[in-house]
């Protein structure tokens, strides 16, 4: 698809490419995820094998370049991939999305020895990854993270914890800000650090309201030595690689939050033309008919946002990170509301477990916290139309 007119317009007829990758995600979705998604989440069963499956689809590494293994796709791509995969399991999708992060981020801002090391396990996903940011004592404050990395020779030694890692402890590969500076943003350098490194560790996986069917704990690190080859970008770059790689993961978890949406939605729709009350199918109440419409309406337009910022970012502009926020903000709230309103239409039937709606409201709560909470992105959007991000 070519999102750009001559004329600057958005235009989103997705092209025959763009329609082909989203059916092949959408019918594995349906055969490989749907039919397990509740099971999963019931055992908190992270599905390895069946990711590693997705990656052989060319789901690993989305948008890394096809010289390292990658499927070269635009974030764009991405988007409609990781929407068509929540579909059959927000969880399992947006585990893929921050692999998929990870992995671009590597793509993106690692040396050509790094890119040959680590990205071709990374998209078949025999290598699993991790994104490294939050602390207990930094979250939306990301920038006032207490990680240390001293330089000693050719080595960093890192000290420090981070909190609430999706695939920690499963993980073959850790993307670690940490403070090799002073305070502050410019303070913070990215480091790639290996599972097994001595000194890495990992705290109890988490009892969690939703996702999961992905592990959830902290890594702690003490007297970890990593070369200083292992360095990722510049030193004292390492925030804004962790903001660039947040910009695609906000669209990611935006996208994951409709694909569970739109679930939602199709469970609904086929449960009103099927449920009977005071002699008739529910389907045929008014007040039902215009809430369904308020939802559909609702997913199309949170759609059409977030595939505004992913092309946006796709073509490097100016606006983009703005709309990003806008998009995650937007997409994650609706999505949420939808499948919250899904349920209330099942009525009983939607808070038990066999319905598998109830797990999609657990799973889309998190999408309004997490790639930073909805009113950090208030605050992003805030600056950009007040001209305080300048």
């Amino acid at each position: 698809m070519d999102a750009m007119t001559k004329s600057g317009g958005l235009c989103f007829t997705l092209g025959e490419d763009q329609v082909a990758i989203r059916e092949m995600a959408a019918a594995f979705a349906a055969e490989r995820l749907a039919p397990m998604a509740v099971e999963w989440d019931r055992e908190k069963f992270f599905p390895v094998k069946v990711m590693r499956e997705a990656a052989g689809l060319g789901m690993g590494g989305i948008y890394v370049s096809e010289a390292h293994g990658g499927s070269g796709l635009s974030r764009l791509d991405a988007a409609l991939i990781i929407e068509a995969l929540a579909m059959g399991c927000p969880t399992v999708s947006a585990y893929i999305s921050i692999h998929n992060m990870v992995a671009g981020m590597i793509d993106r801002y690692g040396t050509e020895a790094q890119r040959a090391r680590y990205l071709p396990k990374l998209c078949s996903m025999e290598h699993l990854a991790s994104y490294c940011l939050t602390e207990p004592s930094a979250g939306s404050d990301a920038a006032s993270l207490r990680t240390k990395a001293m330089r000693h020779g050719d080595e960093y030694v890192l000290n420090g914890v981070k909190q609430f890692i999706s695939g920690a402890g499963v993980s073959d590969m850790y993307v670690v800000m940490a403070r090799s500076g002073g305070l502050g943003a410019s303070g913070i350098s990215a480091f790639l650090i290996e599972a097994g490194t001595k000194g890495l560790s990992f705290g109890p996986n988490e009892h969690k309201m939703g996702w999961n069917a992905q592990p959830t704990r902290q890594v702690i690190m003490e007297d970890v030595h990593i070369p200083a080859a292992n360095l990722l970008g510049e030193e004292g770059s390492g925030f804004k690689i962790a903001m660039a790689g947040l910009d695609g993961g906000r669209i990611n978890i935006g996208a994951a939050s409709l694909g569970g949406a739109q679930a939602a939605l199709d469970k609904t729709v086929k449960y009103v033309a099927e449920r009977q009350a005071f002699g008739k199918n529910i389907g045929s109440f008014q007040a039902l008919q215009f809430r369904i419409a308020d939802m559909a309406t609702e997913l199309e337009a949170a759609r059409l946002l977030l595939w505004q910022a992913a092309t946006a970012l796709d073509h490097g502009d100016a606006n983009a990170t703005s709309l990003c926020a806008m998009a995650k903000r937007f997409a994650t709230d609706a999505g949420f509301e939808i499948a919250n309103h899904a349920l209330q239409i099942h009525g009983g039937y939607g808070y038990l477990a066999d319905y598998g709606i109830e797990k999609i409201v657990r799973d889309l709560r998190v999408h309004q916290i997490l790639e930073g909470t909805n009113e950090i992105m208030r605050l992003i959007i805030s600056r950009h139309v007040l001209g305080g991000d300048k």
